[in-house]
């Protein structure tokens, strides 16, 4: 039987660009998708997991990795299973990192590695931190093992000056997940 509905599994990482992951919520539920957010520690420093919850009618995945599961099982590999894309968005440059070398240390990055989904990555961070050698050799690193990504663009950076590293349109980041499902 072939699945109809959709489920994205959206990580939200602490970037100043959070803010626009809701409007990405609301754009993937215009487009009937089931939104499944995992927000890390960082993130909830930014914006509460509450609102993600609001916005997609789904329980938001935001605790650590060893509390108590609402039912019995493996969570990670529970949201791995139902994912039909992995979309992370904002990525900063320390989630970019983790999945580059492997580093399973939160729900999120243990998500990704178990999960066999496609992944779009969506970075948004300091033009500096973006053009970074070590980020540019990690960004190399995981499109040659298959993840897409989609390029932050030029704007004005939460430091005040005006740089690449502005997280895509929302428009961009919708229109290039209707291309990966």
């Amino acid at each position: 039987m072939k699945k109809t509905e959709k489920n994205i599994i959206l990580g939200v990482t602490a970037s100043i660009a959070i803010y626009k992951s809701c409007d990405l919520i609301r754009r993937f539920r215009e487009c009937g998708w089931k939104v499944h957010v995992i927000e890390t520690k960082e993130a909830q420093e930014l914006i509460k997991p509450i609102v993600f919850q609001s916005l997609s009618g789904n329980r938001v995945y935001s605790g650590g990795m060893f509390e108590a599961p609402d039912n019995w099982g493996i969570e990670h590999v529970a949201l791995a299973a139902k994912a039909d894309l992995i979309v992370i968005a904002p990525a900063t440059a320390n989630i970019i990192a983790k999945l580059a070398s492997g580093i399973c240390d939160d729900l999120l990055s243990c998500t990704v590695c178990a999960s066999k989904a496609k992944v779009l990555i969506a970075p948004a961070m300091n033009e500096n931190m973006y053009q970074n050698r070590i980020t540019q050799s990690n960004i190399v690193k995981l499109k040659s093992c298959g993840y897409k990504f989609i390029a932050p663009v030029k704007g004005l950076l939460a430091c005040g000056v005006v740089g690449v590293g502005c997280l895509a349109e929302t428009e961009e980041i919708v229109k290039e997940v209707k291309k990966l499902l």
